[in-house]
């Protein structure tokens, strides 16, 4: 599969890109999506919540009244749950959500990912680019040229580069990344996956071992 590879300006170039069929035109895996994005989504979260339970609540543990002949139901403290300021019943507490995936099923998910961006013509490759320094006004003319501009957008470059990536901070809706950090989550979050020319080889590799 060949797409033509477009300059920063929007114009096509004489070149064209050669995509793997192994990796961008497979049959997609709903499931093996499903699994990774929850496993993505799980790994955010910081399972720091938590709230007093009755041995936990300072106050009195004096029988606030005699066991029978009230009327009322038995009480045996302050803290009973039952009352205000009481304990919680079986409240939330610090645990960790992660959990293991196989190598194989997170490279079948990202593959699906990219198979189903390619399928509704949202891939876009562009050749490589660099900023000497960062600045929000370059990386949003890239974004006019390309007609993404307030639209969701994940660009995808071969190498760390602080430059581009400071640039596109202050913008919302798109984000940079490295293509060795490519994740299943970030290219459904996208409306269009932007690849530079060298990041192509970087993720085919990667998704083909």
């Amino acid at each position: 599969m060949e797409i033509a590879v477009l300059k920063t300006d929007g114009k096509k170039t004489s070149r064209k890109a050669s995509l793997s069929d192994e990796v961008f035109a497979i049959k997609p895996n709903d499931h093996a999506i499903y699994l990774d994005v929850k496993q993505y989504l799980a790994n955010q979260r910081q399972g720091t919540h938590k709230s007093k339970e009755r041995n936990e609540i300072s106050g009195s543990t004096r029988k606030l009244k005699r066991q029978k002949g009230t009327g009322g139901a038995r009480a045996g403290s302050i803290k009973n749950p039952m009352f205000r300021g009481g304990g919680r019943i079986f409240g939330p507490r610090p645990r960790d959500y992660s959990f293991k995936l196989n190598k194989k099923l997170k490279q079948l998910a990202r593959k699906s990912a990219l198979a189903y961006k390619v399928k509704d013509n949202n891939i876009i490759v562009v050749e490589d680019f660099k900023f000497e320094s960062p600045k929000t006004k370059n990386y949003s003319e890239i974004l006019n040229n390309l007609d993404l501009a307030g639209k969701k957008s994940l660009f995808v470059i071969n190498e760390n580069d602080k430059n581009v990536v400071l640039s596109s901070r202050n913008i919302k809706g798109t984000k940079v990344v490295n293509a060795k950090d490519l994740n299943t989550y970030d290219i459904l979050n996208a409306g269009s996956v932007v690849l530079t020319e060298n990041s192509i080889k970087t993720i085919e590799t990667i998704l083909s071992k």
